[in-house]
């Protein structure tokens, strides 16, 4: 799929470490684009722990308890082992859809590397630390000062330059600084840094993503996001300033506007 037909945009989420909010995100852009009127389609190449593919399933299960619907992506799961199977998954998802979001699990998997070549736009969400850091750069124990790319840095750049040479096409890597607040000040400053600094030199964007909330897990069971209001009652001022953190997150990914003819949600 390294050319995609139809002006689909494919937005890839990869992290190799866990626990950054990566497949929270994923869903949470997905359902915000169909909130747009887009045709969205997700797939979820985690199929150990299927997190966006559970998150969706209960998403329907709500709308049918509930008998109203929501934005919904039509959404699959990759069984992590063939790939006649993901080229299909890709095929079906694709077709007659303006974006798709792919989440992918959090370790070194090859269908992963396959779809960040895939990517236009490809989304690593970190949390601000060292430890995060890590996976895209390493520093000097002194200074902070960045010492040299990491290896899944330099495997990003590959991923790159082979789309280019394929289809002429760039992958805009977004770097994704989640669950800002707990961090230290000090080694929060550190790590902002350090993290502007290998931009510069891989050629990655920087932008704030979903700060720690309860609320987050609080909606998994029933496949709910911040962009669903009305199914929340009233909303307390934590839950207003998680939906401005969403809006702001999705002006910075930049994404493609919606064309003229996709569809209005009702």
């Amino acid at each position: 799929m390294a050319s995609h037909a139809d002006g689909l945009h494919v937005i890839v989420f990869a992290n190799e470490k866990g626990g950054t909010g990566k497949s929270t995100t994923a869903v949470h852009v997905a359902i915000a684009l169909a909130a747009k009127g887009a045709r969205v389609a997700a797939l979820d190449l985690d199929h150990r722990q299927r997190t966006l593919g559970r998150y969706l399933d209960n998403r329907a299960a709500t709308m049918l308890r509930i008998g109203k619907p929501l934005p919904m992506p039509r959404h699959a799961t990759h069984d992590g082992e063939s790939h006649d199977r993901f080229a299909e998954l890709l095929g079906e998802l694709s077709f007659q859809s303006d974006f798709l979001v792919i989440d992918t699990p959090g370790r070194d998997d090859p269908f992963a590397r396959l779809a960040v070549t895939n990517a236009d736009t490809l989304v690593t969400p970190m949390n601000d630390s060292f430890v995060d850091f890590d996976l895209i750069g390493q520093v000097d124990p002194d200074d902070y000062k960045v010492t040299r790319p990491s290896f899944y840095s330099e495997l990003i750049w590959e991923s790159r330059k082979k789309r280019a040479r394929v289809d002429g096409s760039t992958i805009d890597w977004v770097v994704l600084r989640n669950r800002l607040q707990h961090i230290e000040a000090r080694n929060m400053r550190r790590v902002s840094e350090a993290i502007q600094q290998l931009s510069r030199r891989v050629g990655f964007r920087v932008i704030s993503g979903l700060s720690e909330r309860v609320i987050y897990r609080e909606l998994f069971p029933q496949g709910l996001t911040m962009l669903d209001a009305r199914e929340f009652g009233e909303m307390g001022l934590s839950h207003v300033a998680a939906r401005q953190e969403l809006r702001e997150m999705m002006t910075g990914l930049a994404l493609p506007e919606l064309s003229a003819q996709a569809p209005l949600v009702a």
